[in-house]
């Protein structure tokens, strides 16, 4: 699957060569030139749609940590799934890692976040076909059907496939069979094997899915993030000199968000997300050079608030490694030290009577 990454990176620049080509690097400059420094606001914004995925996985877990904690492993989920080759699920296994800091029970970890995973995919179709709904209600000429007719049949051909995994979730078993699989290929006394225990991830997973109530939670939730966010395309454009309406906003954040989860392919979705800005935004008038300018800045606040977000990581990551080297350091010198300590203690105590009549009797 790498491979694919890699094939789709050059790809992705080469789009977005083009696109810089075609719209003109001067016009576009002069564009972002009149917002100003107002559009750094942008990045500082994009916490607020985090929250509420954060609100969605802290109900998944039983509010068995904190929010401001959840919050900050989403950043670094985004900004790992977003900036770095690892095909979408890369930023799913350090969410699980990072977790675990707080909640030890690594399989109640996984099963939260695997049925976030489902919600998110559910929150995508229903913010997509969101979308779809509101070009049509825009937009009448023959073109654009076409294009919302592409998209909408695009939707509906990829649905029976996470419909199947849930399926196969639902039924049970999926796990604890690929346990067994791996113990036959890497042996069971595979030094990974006593990590995983896949008939308790089973029974977790069923568990967190058999609570209807709390899935309609997590999906409101999550939905409600996706539509704070674009609110992140509505304010950019009014910054960009070319407001838009909300509903415009919306529907132009929604097919974006589709076209860069289907071209999982391309790291970053890099040219894929900026071609499907471009087109949406000139479905509701957008100029040409306005429409890229946004999807440069869009472009930019995730490089600056992802970066900032690994950043903050590797800076947990440092600080947790030493105190724990300082701990072990620690445990390892007190025996050493303690043990002269309570000899010279004994020697020092008096010595019981008994002991000292059998020496008078010797």
């Amino acid at each position: 699957m790498k491979w694919l990454q890699w094939l789709g990176l050059p790809v992705g620049i080469a789009i977005l060569i083009g696109l810089v080509v075609h719209n003109g690097a001067h016009d576009v400059l002069r564009v972002i030139g009149t917002a100003g420094p107002m559009l750094l606001w942008l990045v500082p914004f994009h916490a607020l749609p985090l929250l509420l995925d954060a609100q969605a996985w802290r109900l998944l877990l039983d509010k068995r940590a904190s929010l401001t904690f959840l919050w900050w492993i989403a950043t670094v989920r985004e900004a790992v799934n977003r900036l770095l080759p690892v095909v979408g699920v890369g930023g799913e296994l350090a969410g699980i890692r990072l977790a675990r800091w707080k909640v030890r029970n690594a399989s109640e970890v996984t099963a939260s976040v695997i049925v976030e995973v489902f919600v998110t995919i559910a929150v995508q179709y229903a913010f997509s076909a969101l979308g779809v709904v509101l070009i049509v209600a825009a937009t009448g000429d023959g073109g654009s059907l076409r294009t919302i007719v592409t998209i909408a049949l695009a939707l509906v051909l990829s649905a029976p496939l996470p419909v199947l995994a849930v399926f196969l979730v639902r039924r049970g078993g999926v796990f604890h069979a690929i346990e067994r699989w791996a113990a036959r290929l890497l042996g069971a006394d595979n030094p990974l094997m006593p990590g995983l225990d896949g008939k308790q991830l089973d029974a977790d997973l069923d568990a967190l899915m058999s609570r209807t109530g709390l899935m309609f939670r997590a999906f409101f939730w999550q939905l409600g993030g996706y539509m704070l966010g674009a609110f992140e395309t509505w304010w950019a454009l009014a910054l960009l000199g070319h407001p838009v309406t909300v509903g415009d906003a919306l529907a132009i954040e929604a097919i974006t968000q589709a076209v860069r989860h289907a071209a999982f392919m391309v790291p970053a979705g890099l040219g894929v997300q900026e071609v499907a800005v471009v087109l949406l935004a000139q479905l509701f008038g957008v100029s040409q050079d306005v429409a890229f300018s946004l999807a440069l800045v869009k472009r930019m606040r995730e490089v600056v608030f992802g970066v900032l977000a690994l950043l903050s990581w590797q800076a947990a990551e440092i600080v947790r490694t030493r105190r724990a080297l300082r701990r072990g350091a620690q445990a390892a010198a007190q025996p050493a030290g303690a043990l002269p300590a309570a000899a010279s203690v004994y020697a020092r105590a008096p010595r019981p009577k008994r002991d000292a009549q059998q020496d008078q009797v010797h």
